[in-house]
């Protein structure tokens, strides 16, 4: 008996990593403007097919770990996923003060956060394994709220997914300018946004007459989808939490509509 469990055990380890093994992670390089980024491609190489590409978008952190996973679970569900460097050299936060300078420094010079974003979409697209005829971009905290901006500007996405992003503006959507159809993923106890906000983003979205969906979930406060929220929450103070039910409908509500922008 002892040995016929073993045997099982081992087929089904051996069985888990040819499934991992068929993920293929790698970091990129690219540039803008001078400035050297560092990204993370994740891809499924047992496709056959080319896929459609998405941008994953870190939060104010920078690029670390969390952005990775989000690209690898994007790799498992067939997409090729490039986890972006919106502040340089790859660089991170290790403090709130140092992460709002490093994202206030970014969104503050639009013409610059452009810059890099198209740099990081263009060596997506030039992927072997990415459909270039159909690409998306999600983001997270600040990575939300730079996907929203980067909607509003025009650019040539078929989807953007805010997660407890941000949605104040000084460049608001105009009508006939998004090309990108919008989902936002909002926690509805989020207390780094305010209520006027909200009207006001849905206001600008409704005027523009832009494609979107709002979707607020109970319960969840600002990263609701990032597990190490909780530690972040006691260590600076801050009204973060993780909300295992809010995360997983929200990767889900992704999921859906990745279905009918990429017409799957």
């Amino acid at each position: 008996m002892k040995t016929i469990i073993m045997i099982l055990i081992s087929l089904f380890v051996l069985g888990s990593s040819q499934v991992y093994a068929a993920i293929q992670a790698e970091e990129v390089m690219y540039d803008a403007e001078g400035v050297t980024l560092k990204g993370y491609l994740a891809y499924d190489d047992s496709l056959k097919k080319k896929r459609p590409g998405v941008l994953v978008v870190h939060e104010w952190w920078g690029h670390n770990d969390y952005a990775r996973k989000r690209a690898r679970m994007l790799a498992e569900l067939g997409y090729t996923a490039l986890a972006v460097d919106m502040y340089g050299d790859g660089k991170q936060a290790a403090h709130p003060e140092e992460a709002g300078k490093f994202s206030s420094e970014v969104m503050k010079n639009m013409a610059s956060a452009k810059a890099r974003f198209m740099a990081a979409l263009e060596s997506l697209k030039r992927h072997k394994t990415t459909d270039s005829s159909k690409v998306a971009a999600i983001g997270y905290c600040f990575g939300g709220g730079v996907v929203l901006h980067m909607a509003r500007l025009g650019i040539d996405l078929d989807g953007v997914v805010s997660f407890h992003g941000s949605y104040a503006t000084n460049i608001p959507a105009k009508k006939g300018k998004v090309k990108a159809a919008i989902l936002v993923c909002h926690g509805a106890e989020d207390k780094f946004v305010t209520p006027e906000q909200i009207t006001a983003f849905k206001k600008e979205m409704k005027e523009a007459e832009v494609n979107f969906r709002f979707l607020s979930y109970k319960n969840a406060l600002h990263s609701f989808t990032n597990p190490e929220a909780d530690s972040f929450a006691r260590r600076f103070k801050l009204p973060l939490a993780y909300n295992a039910e809010a995360d997983q409908q929200s990767w889900t509500d992704m999921q859906s509509f990745f279905k009918v922008i990429f017409k799957e």
